[in-house]
């Protein structure tokens, strides 16, 4: 299975230097929330543009659920009707199978997908 997580290139950057994600969501490490905040592909945008719309330079993170190390769970999210995954652990590189810039249209609206 595939989920994705939005990232600033230089928190990426130190992961891939260090061998370990644990940015959990803007401004929140995952020692402070528990897990990584996660989405499945048609939360991205919504996700982008609910708490990213103020950042440029994002990237997508693709994940493999079956090659990250750390134990992923469905939970409900506030506001939500459906579940986002979360990420318990940190994010092992060698789980991004990809890395996508994360594009605005034309009105300014963060799209994915």
């Amino acid at each position: 299975m595939t989920i994705f997580h939005i990232a600033r290139p230089a928190d990426w950057e130190q992961a891939e230097a260090e061998g370990a994600y644990t940015v959990s969501t803007k401004g929140r490490t995952l020692t402070q929330e528990g897990f990584i905040h996660a989405s499945d592909k048609h939360q991205v945008a919504v996700v982008a543009n609910a708490f990213y719309r103020a950042d440029e330079g994002l990237l997508v993170l693709v994940i493999d659920t079956e090659l990250l190390d750390a134990e992923v769970r469905y939970e409900p999210v506030p506001g939500s009707d459906a579940p986002y995954p979360h990420i318990y652990g940190p994010i092992n590189p060698d789980a991004v199978v990809e890395v996508l810039p994360l594009e605005r249209s034309e009105d300014g609206e963060y799209r994915f997908g």
